[in-house]
């Protein structure tokens, strides 16, 4: 009986081993894919993935690169309720800052359990108030920094340093200068190359004529994000704005005309 013991405890061992590096293969895919699908959602929201690509929408892709980080990111959290000498029961792996659990834990189980709520919000999208799911979504911008922090922390603890210091910056700081990006004003981004500026007679007229093509739009909402002194989606998903939107809105119009990935928006500036 005694001789077994160590048989038994070197099988243990070897099968906690198989489950860690389970646990790792599945956290850099998720951390690719997450810092991807930040990237093609701010290339979509901006308009940019229409510019690059020359197609239109291409809002499945985004979608799709959500589903897969979650996926791997829950798997390399499930992998830690399988190792027979850890002490991550399930309890610690859902509530976060248990008693007992570490800080770098507590920041994956919040990041991922709030991207999980996002994906899922964002299937009802049509039955809520828009602004309302909007202001939720962008929570993904603070689920993504704490799964970062998580992800270096984990490396650091675990000896990994060298392999994130090469690909992780690697994946971040395009991801990073992106979504630094989507929010600098678009005289900024025109000035550094990001945007084309403007063509015919911006900043002459005193007055602004809005249209939008129905058959085009597909109330993506991007335009309210932009403009929501201009265009909003109201409750039953129809999509209402300001035809003639007064000189202080002008520069929120062209910014959506932008970043409609549809391209559905059409300005024009005339003077009075």
């Amino acid at each position: 009986m005694t001789s077994q013991i160590p048989l038994l405890v070197a099988q243990a061992s070897d099968f906690d081993s198989g489950v860690k590096k389970m646990a790792q293969i599945s956290a850099r895919l998720a951390y690719v894919l997450m810092c991807a699908t930040l990237s093609w959602g701010v290339l979509i929201a901006t308009g940019w993935a229409q510019k690059l690509t020359g197609r239109e929408g291409l809002k499945n892709g985004h979608m799709v690169l959500a589903s897969l980080a979650i996926a791997f990111g829950a798997l390399h959290a499930f992998a830690f309720s399988l190792l027979r000498d850890g002490n991550l029961g399930f309890i610690r792996l859902v509530l976060p800052f248990v008693e007992g659990g570490f800080f770098r834990h507590a920041l994956g189980i919040v990041g991922l359990e709030l991207m999980a709520a996002i994906a899922i919000f964002a299937s009802v999208r049509h039955k809520v108030f828009y602004r309302k799911w909007l202001r939720f979504h962008q929570t993904a911008y603070i689920a993504v920094a704490l799964t970062v922090v998580h992800s270096w922390f984990g490396a650091i603890a675990n000896g990994n340093l060298s392999i994130t210091w090469l690909g992780g910056l690697t994946v971040l700081v395009p991801t990073a200068t992106l979504a630094l990006a989507r929010f600098l004003p678009p005289e900024m981004l025109t000035k550094i190359g990001m945007l084309e500026p403007e063509p015919g007679n911006q900043g002459d007229g005193d007055a602004m004529d809005v249209s939008v093509n129905n058959e085009k739009c597909h109330r993506y909402g991007t335009c309210q994000a932009e403009a929501p002194d201009v265009f909003q989606l109201i409750e039953d998903n129809r999509l209402t704005y300001n035809r003639r939107p007064p000189e202080e809105h002008f520069a929120q119009a062209r910014a959506a005309a932008r970043a409609c990935p549809m391209r559905a928006i059409d300005i024009k500036e005339r003077v009075r």
